[in-house]
C-alpha cells in the first residue's frame, strides 16, 4: 500500500506528489483525463492575483509564498525534464485602476514593490498599448508561466521518479471508508488504497467529496480565452485594463482573457464571448488587430467563498484530506498550497498558518 494517493493529477496535484516524494513517501496519482488538461492547461499563467489587494489576507499569504518560489521551480524542471516552463520575469502593468489608493496602502502594509507610475513609464514598457493612457500601476517582480508547458514538465517529472506512480484515465467512482478511515478509492479501471487520501479534484472537488457524504462551497466557474498568433516584441509583460488583461509569450503568442460564467460544468465558446475578448485586447493593444486569432477555448475554475481555497484535513476523516477552490488563481498559488499540504500531512512546521483554509473554518 502507497503512502499517499493523490485524486487530481493537475498542477496542485502533481506538485502535492512530487513535494511529498522528495520527503522520501511513495505517492499513487490518479486522473480521469490525463495531466493538467483542465484549468490547469485552460488557465492564462500569471503568477500572481489579478488586483492582488482586493483578495483576503490568507490569499496573499500563499501569493507572495509561491511567487518566489516559481523561480526555482522552473529552474528544477528544467534540469530534471528538458521541458522549459516558460517563466516570464517582465512585471505586470495595470491600468484604468480606480481603487489605487487600496492598492498603494496593500503594497505598503505587505511589503510588496508596486508603485504608480506615469505614461512615459507606460509606453517605454509598451510602445503599442493604446495611446491615451495617463497612468498605471507597476508590479516589477510578477512573472507569468506558459500553464500547459509547466504541466507537461510536470508530468514529465513524475513519470521519471521511481516514488510516483502516475495514472491518468482513472475515472474515481467510490470512495470506501469504514468509520472515519478511507480503505479504497475505486475507478473504472480497479480500486486503489494508501495511508492518506488528498482530493486535489479542482472543480470536480466537491463531486468527489459527496462520495463520502460532505459538502464543500467549490463550484465550476467557465472562462473563456482567445490567443493571438502575433510577433515578438509586440507585447513583453502582463498588463491589466478593466478586470481583464493580455499575456505574452516567449514565441510572440499573446493570450487575452477572460470571462466568468456561472454555467455548471458545461464547457463552451460563444461568439459573443469571442468578440467580447477581441474588443478587450484591442483596447489594450490595438495593433493585435493586424494578427490572426489562433484559438479560441474554455475552462472550468474551481470557484471558493473570497478565493480562499481549502486545504487540509476534511471534517470526520482521519485520512482524508483536501487541496481545492484556488478559484482563478490555482497556478498562482499552487507551491504554496501544496507545501502547507505537504507539511500537515508530513506533521512538519507549517510555512504559514493552516488556520485560514481549514475546511470547518
Amino acid at each position: 500500500m502507497e503512502d499517499y494517493l493523490v485524486i487530481g493529477a493537475g498542477v496542485i496535484g502533481m506538485m502535492l506528489a512530487r513535494e511529498l516524494s522528495q520527503a522520501g513517501a511513495n505517492v499513487t496519482v490518479l486522473d480521469r483525463k490525463a495531466c493538467a488538461q483542465e484549468s490547469s492547461w485552460a488557465g492564462g499563467g500569471i503568477v500572481s492575483p489579478l488586483y492582488p489587494w482586493r483578495y483576503p489576507e490568507a490569499v496573499t499569504q500563499l501569493a507572495t509564498w509561491s511567487q518566489s518560489s516559481y523561480v526555482h521551480l522552473a529552474q528544477e524542471l528544467i534540469e530534471e525534464t528538458g521541458y522549459d516552463p516558460e517563466l516570464r520575469q517582465k512585471g505586470m502593468l495595470m491600468v484604468s485602476v480606480d481603487d489605487q489608493k487600496k492598492a498603494l496602502d496593500w503594497a505598503q502594509k505587505f511589503h510588496r514593490p508596486l508603485r504608480k507610475v506615469d505614461a512615459d513609464f507606460l509606453y517605454q514598457k509598451e510602445p503599442n498599448l493604446k495611446a491615451g493612457l495617463t497612468e498605471g500601476l507597476w508590479m516589477p517582480e510578477v512573472s507569468s508561466i506558459r500553464n500547459p508547458r509547466l504541466g507537461r514538465s510536470l508530468r514529465e517529472s513524475l513519470l521519471q521518479n521511481p516514488r510516483i506512480n502516475l495514472l491518468e484515465h482513472q475515472e474515481v467512482t467510490a470512495i470506501e471508508t469504514d468509520g472515519e478511515v478511507v480503505t479504497g478509492v475505486r475507478t473504472s479501471q480497479g480500486t486503489f488504497s494508501a495511508g492518506q487520501v488528498v482530493i486535489a479534484g479542482g472543480a470536480w472537488s466537491a463531486e468527489l467529496l459527496q462520495l463520502v457524504g460532505r459538502t464543500l462551497p467549490v463550484e465550476p466557474v467557465h472562462g473563456q480565452m482567445m490567443l493571438f498568433k502575433a510577433k515578438p516584441g509586440l507585447v513583453n509583460r502582463v498588463v491589466l485594463k478593466d478586470g481583464r488583461y493580455v499575456i505574452p509569450r516567449s514565441d510572440g503568442r499573446v493570450l487575452v482573457g477572460s470571462t466568468l460564467e456561472h454555467i455548471g460544468f458545461e464547457k463552451r465558446t460563444t461568439e459573443e464571448a469571442a468578440k467580447s475578448l477581441y474588443e478587450t485586447a484591442l483596447d489594450i493593444v490595438p495593433v493585435l488587430s493586424e494578427y490572426p486569432i489562433e484559438h479560441h477555448w474554455s475552462g472550468l475554475r474551481p470557484g471558493s467563498p473570497e478565493g480562499i481555497p481549502y486545504i487540509g484535513q476534511v471534517t470526520g476523516y482521519r485520512n482524508l484530506y483536501i487541496n481545492a477552490g484556488q478559484y482563478r488563481n490555482g497556478l498562482v498559488l499552487a507551491p504554496a498550497s501544496t507545501r502547507l499540504l505537504a507539511d500537515i500531512l508530513l506533521k512538519r512546521e507549517t510555512i504559514i498558518s493552516p488556520e485560514p483554509y481549514r475546511m470547518d473554518r
